[in-house]
């Protein structure tokens, strides 16, 4: 199973234009009628995960690449168990989870992933981090530091300022409770201004 799955909107009342202003969880029943529907959900999602992986485990994007293909081939065997009370994102970041860890207990070493500048300077100037080092970082060292954390800390930062996600779906992503969410991102926080100082890279303010 590849990737591309051929989108032919061949129902009446259905077009590629309706299908690709549908909501997600629209298009969950409708791809499992149709498996040509999924294509939408794919195309949707796709760079999104990509990068997520990318930067939660550091893996090269090939590897990424192939993670997601493993994601959305596992979304649609499950298609069917999709509670559609719930947000399609989180289910699917879920599996793209679930699947990055799984790479990651099969590797050792692991290249330095992209990050976004605007993302990077939007975490070094969290309320925390900067009362906390009372100092400015740029974002070479945001980034190093990042890179530095564990991969549960890690992540918790991805999904928080990279991901743009909200404590709610990042307690249905990594299945913790809210109030366990918190802890993580502020531990994560706690770490990264300690890493930061470690490294020397924060400079202090004019």
């Amino acid at each position: 199973m590849t990737l591309r799955i051929a989108l032919m909107a061949n129902q009446h009342d259905i077009t590629e234009e309706s299908l690709a202003a549908a909501s997600d969880e629209t298009l969950v029943p409708l791809a499992i009628a149709d498996d040509r529907h999924f294509e939408v959900l794919v195309e949707r999602y796709e760079p999104r995960l990509r990068r997520y992986i990318m930067r939660f485990i550091n893996c090269s994007q090939e590897d990424a690449k192939d993670i997601v293909q493993d994601t959305f081939i596992n979304a649609y065997r499950n298609l069917n168990d999709f509670d559609t009370g719930l947000k399609f994102s989180s289910w699917i970041y879920r599996i793209a989870h679930n699947e990055a860890v799984s790479h990651l207990r099969r590797i050792t070493a692991r290249p330095s992933a992209p990050w976004d500048d605007e993302k990077l300077e939007a975490l070094a100037s969290d309320a925390d981090i900067e009362r906390e080092l009372h100092r400015t970082m740029d974002n070479a060292a945001v980034r190093a530091a990042v890179d530095r954390l564990d991969a549960k800390y890690r992540e918790a930062l991805v999904l928080r300022y990279f991901e743009d996600k909200s404590y709610e779906e990042i307690s249905d992503i990594l299945r913790k409770p809210k109030g366990s969410v918190s802890s993580l991102i502020t531990r994560a926080k706690r770490l990264l201004v300690d890493t930061v100082k470690e490294t020397g890279r924060a400079h202090v303010q004019g």
